[in-house]
C-alpha cells in the first residue's frame, strides 16, 4: 500500500514525491532556456525563496517567494531561477521528459525527446 511522503523541517533533504497522477519536487535552477510547450500536460510552480522569471510568447512575469504560477497545457513558456528554491508540480510524463533530457547530452536529439513526450521546442 502506498504511503504518504512528508518533510517536517526547513533545511531537510529536498522534497520529492511521485504518484500516479502528479509529481512534486523541490528544485533550484532554471528550466530550459528556450520557449517550449506541452500539448497535453499542465505544470505549476510555487516559489519558496527567491524569484522565478517566466517568459511567455507575449510577456515576462516575475513570481516572488510565496507566489504560485500555473501554466496550462498548450502555453509556450520557459523560466529562469534567480536565487530560487521552489516546488514544481507536474505530470509523470513531464517528469519522464525532464529525466530524458537530463540524460541526453546531444542537444540535437532534444526535439525528438520533446515530441516523444507530447511536447515541443519552439526556439
Amino acid at each position: 500500500m502506498p504511503q504518504p511522503t512528508t518533510t517536517t523541517r526547513a533545511g531537510a533533504e529536498r522534497f520529492s514525491a511521485t504518484g500516479n497522477s502528479f509529481c512534486i519536487h523541490e528544485w533550484r535552477g532554471s528550466g530550459p532556456a528556450v520557449l517550449h510547450l506541452h500539448h497535453a500536460d499542465d505544470e505549476a510552480w510555487h516559489v519558496l525563496e527567491g524569484v522565478l522569471r517566466f517568459r511567455f510568447a507575449d510577456r515576462t512575469v516575475a513570481v516572488e517567494a510565496g507566489g504560485t504560477l500555473f501554466v496550462p497545457a498548450g502555453v509556450a513558456h520557459t523560466y529562469e531561477a534567480i536565487d530560487a528554491r521552489y516546488l514544481i508540480v507536474l505530470t509523470p510524463r513531464l517528469d519522464a521528459l525532464i529525466k530524458a533530457l537530463q540524460g541526453e547530452r546531444d542537444r540535437s536529439r532534444h526535439p525528438a525527446i520533446y515530441a516523444a513526450h507530447q511536447s515541443e521546442l519552439l526556439e
